[in-house]
């Protein structure tokens, strides 16, 4: 069990959830909430990203990723811990649990049937990205498109997508927050990347960090953090009703700190805890800007 854990990757599973809770707390400030709506979301969310580990597990070994001279940490079939067959069979089983969670989302969802046709389509869009990002013929992930769909489905459909299916309500600043997530969520994946230049550049994978060089990611780590702030900060603007409105500022240190640690630490296994630690500050900013939204 201790193996499909650390296949689970745990560790990501907190910026799978401060996306969908901004998408909640968002839909409490305009309109309504609803927890079973927000349950359903948030099951979805899990699985989808759950799956996404486990294919990258399996992609980046049958891809040769994932290889002996790696540095990051081991991976569950590359090492032997659990079988290639048996990770297809558990991304199958994940696979369907989002596909039916997502669908009793939609069914109790105010959305109209068009509307519910055309995220049935975003839903299988995001299944198959989730599965093809290292899995499949041809991975995109392995082309320097990652980042682009990290910010589509982190950002876009996880925060405007999770706020409309629960309100059947369009409102354009939500925009901006979910900006805010989306380029958190890459900066997750550059840190990922630039741990693992070296060793994907032997496996022959192309991230962006490998096509903009370590200098430049670390450039573009900054910029995906500053872009996060100052949307959030427009949206604020924008929403002002109270100074509490505010309070996800408090984590600005968390973000330096971490830029600090991209800048400044070049060897992979110091750098990895910085995944963990981005992914939590991602959680942490979520969770004030929501209680300064609400309060």
């Amino acid at each position: 069990m201790k193996h499909w854990i650390a296949a689970a990757r745990l560790r990501t599973l907190p910026l799978a959830m401060a996306n969908i809770i901004m998408g909640g707390v968002l839909a409490a400030y305009f309109a309504d909430f609803s927890w079973g709506l927000f349950g359903l979301t948030v099951l979805t969310a899990l699985a989808l990203q759950i799956l996404s580990n486990f294919a990258n597990d399996y992609g980046d070994h049958i891809h040769g990723a994932d290889h002996i001279n790696r540095e990051g940490p081991s991976r569950a079939v590359q090492s032997g811990q659990i079988s290639a067959s048996a990770m297809k069979r558990a991304m199958v089983i994940t696979g369907v649990i989002a596909l039916v969670s997502g669908l009793a989302l939609l069914l109790i969802s105010p959305l109209s049937w068009m509307e519910r046709g055309v995220f049935v389509g975003l839903g299988l869009v995001a299944i198959w990205a989730a599965i093809n990002y290292t899995a499949g013929d041809n991975p995109y992930g392995y082309r320097a498109m990652g980042d682009v769909s990290v910010f589509l489905f982190f950002g876009v459909l996880a925060v405007v997508g999770g706020f409309y299916v629960m309100t059947g309500v369009w409102e354009w600043t939500t925009i901006l927050p979910a900006i805010s997530c989306g380029v958190f969520s890459m900066a997750v994946l550059n840190i990922n990347n630039i741990r693992d230049i070296d060793s994907d550049v032997q496996a022959g994978k192309r991230s962006l960090a490998i096509k903009l060089g370590r200098d430049n990611a670390v450039r573009y780590h900054l910029g995906l953090l500053t872009i996060g702030v100052l949307c959030a900060m427009l949206f604020t603007y924008l929403h002002f009703q109270s100074p509490w409105q505010w309070l996800f500022m408090l984590t600005l240190p968390l973000f330096f700190i971490n830029y600090r640690a991209v800048l400044t630490k070049t060897q992979a296994m110091e750098l990895d805890p910085y995944l963990k630690q981005m992914a939590l500050s991602t959680l942490l900013f979520v969770v004030t800007f929501s209680v300064g939204l609400l309060v």
